[in-house]
């Protein structure tokens, strides 16, 4: 389950996806700075996507072994004793908490805003620190604790939505080291041996009772309710294992599990990773590790916000604006988006999109610097703009694949593609161009996360080996860059730089009353 829909689909040994169903689901915006969205409307597009899959599959529910959830993550849901959910869930989009968490890391003095001793704990222990923007675990719980008292007082969990899935699947509360890693309360520093740390728990003023207790990545939380058996079409009894974030088992559906494997994800946000074998930070420019679907391994966590949501937002505001098309824009929108763009040069005659819609994430925490379309010109035509915010998202990769490779020791001769960008061809030779390498585009890219989930899943009941992994991600090309729009894009990219250092003054001039992700 990502930010904007849920998709089931049944994966064999072999990592093919059988059949898949995808059901969408609602970001409700408010005021400006939250982003709530519905847990019962998860269920209802779970259960109905996966009735879908098991009836296009042909398969007998005997067949189906193990359910695994994934989803999006730093999203907070609070549930009563009962599992009920006492409040929409808090979004990674929603910037409300920011006030609070700034307070909290902040003291007398601060370098970047944090007080040097606190960041010094934060970073030993967990790996990195609470982003002061406030989307992750803590700036919701903090949110809650601050303005909702009532909802803080009456929650029995705070639950991250994989570990709310799995509760509605067998009945059982409880957390994987990964799933909690974006509250900043757990020591990680040994992959094998994660828990809450009492200190960390002091420091951010939450309750040990309100979070849920840790099980290993490859646990099996517990079986299938009968009840819930019957909403999805399985068998009641069959394993549920511990859920995971899609940051984490992307790695795994990219098939970057080996040392110099890399991978990037371009889906509503968007993000840059690969294994390494120790907990390390790079505090200055947001990458650090996470606990990793695989037992007693890290993960590179480098998110940078939106990217195709960019796309989206052009095609619902500007080029196709739901108040022209009351009966909905045309339903190949994006093959018409996709050709318009391809019949521009590369470098969209000097035009360039930031794709800051929601702030700078990685490689800076920059909340008030956002988005624009810069060198606008009579010529501009629909296409420009198009192919424009597909090299932004590229641009903005590259200026992150630097130091990520500095970061994991390794250059990266080819980076694999998954996640719903990948199924534009145009937008993997983009990439290619751009980041100046080999770009592999998976197979079934979109349900990349699904299939990392069942290869995760058979390692964990003993079905599959580590070692048997890679060769079960297949590739369907890979996109070699081209010298002469690799080295357009090499001058753009520095004018794309630039761009950022110059204008961020005046972000700041015009947002800093909000300082917050809008």
């Amino acid at each position: 389950m990502g930010s904007g829909a849920v998709k089931a689909a049944l994966v064999s040994r072999d990592g093919d996806v059988r059949a898949a169903a995808i059901r969408e689901i609602e970001t409700f915006m408010l005021d400006g700075t939250g982003a709530e969205q519905d847990p019962e409307q998860w269920w209802s597009a779970v259960t109905g996507a996966a009735r879908e899959a098991l009836a296009a599959s042909g398969l007998d529910p005997q067949d189906v072994i193990a359910v695994k959830c994934v989803t999006q993550w730093a999203v907070t849901v609070p549930v009563d004793r009962e599992g009920k959910a006492l409040a929409r869930a808090i979004s990674w989009m929603d910037t409300r908490g920011g006030p609070y968490v700034r307070k909290l890391v902040g003291g007398p003095v601060r370098i970047e805003g944090y007080d040097p001793l606190k960041l010094r704990r934060w970073i030993k222990l967990t790996g990195g620190a609470p982003v002061q923007s406030g989307i992750d675990g803590l700036g919701h719980i903090l949110f809650f604790k601050h303005e909702r008292p009532d909802v803080y007082e009456a929650t029995h969990k705070f639950l991250e939505p994989m570990d709310y899935l799995n509760l509605r699947l067998c009945g059982r509360i409880a957390a994987s080291p990964g799933s909690m890693f974006p509250y900043w309360v757990t020591d990680n520093r040994d992959p094998l041996a994660i828990d809450y740390d009492a200190r960390l728990l002091a420091m951010a003023g939450v309750e040990r009772a309100k979070l849920p207790d840790l099980v290993g990545a490859d646990a099996i939380v517990g079986r299938l309710s009968e009840p819930a058996a019957a909403e999805l079409g399985l068998r009641a009894g069959t394993s549920v294992l511990a859920g995971s974030s899609d940051g984490q088992i992307a790695a795994i559906g990219a098939g970057a599990i080996r040392p110099g494997e890399g991978y990037f994800y371009v889906g509503t946000s968007s993000w840059m990773s690969c294994h390494v074998p120790a907990k390390k930070t790079d505090l200055r420019h947001m990458i650090a590790t996470m606990p990793s679907a695989l037992p007693g391994r890290y993960v590179v966590t480098a998110e940078q916000g939106m990217a195709g949501r960019c796309l989206e937002f052009l095609k619902d505001n500007i080029l196709y604006p739901r108040d022209a098309y009351p009966d909905g824009p045309p339903e190949d929108v994006y093959a018409i988006l996709g050709r318009q763009a391809e019949a521009v040069p590369a470098g969209s005659d000097g035009l360039l999109f930031t794709p800051w819609i929601n702030g700078v994430l990685v490689p800076r925490d920059d909340p008030t610097t956002h988005s624009a379309f810069f060198n606008q010109s009579w010529r501009t035509t629909r296409g420009h703009y198009v192919r424009a915010v597909m090299e932004g998202v590229a641009h903005n990769q590259r200026w992150l694949k630097r130091h990520l490779e500095r970061f994991a020791g390794h250059r990266f001769d080819q980076l694999n593609f998954i996640g719903g960008g990948a199924l534009s061809d145009l937008w993997c030779q983009i990439h290619a161009d751009v980041l100046g390498c080999r770009v592999g585009q998976v197979a079934n890219p979109r349900y990349a996360n699904a299939a990392g989930a069942a290869l995760a899943g058979f390692v964990a009941l003993g079905e599959l080996t580590l070692g048997e992994l890679h060769d079960r991600v297949k590739l369907a090309a890979v996109y070699e860059p081209d010298p002469q729009r690799h080295a357009v894009y090499v001058a753009q990219h520095r004018e794309f730089l630039r761009f950022y250092r110059r204008n961020r003054p005046i972000y700041k001039r015009l947002n800093n009353s909000r300082a917050s992700h809008s």
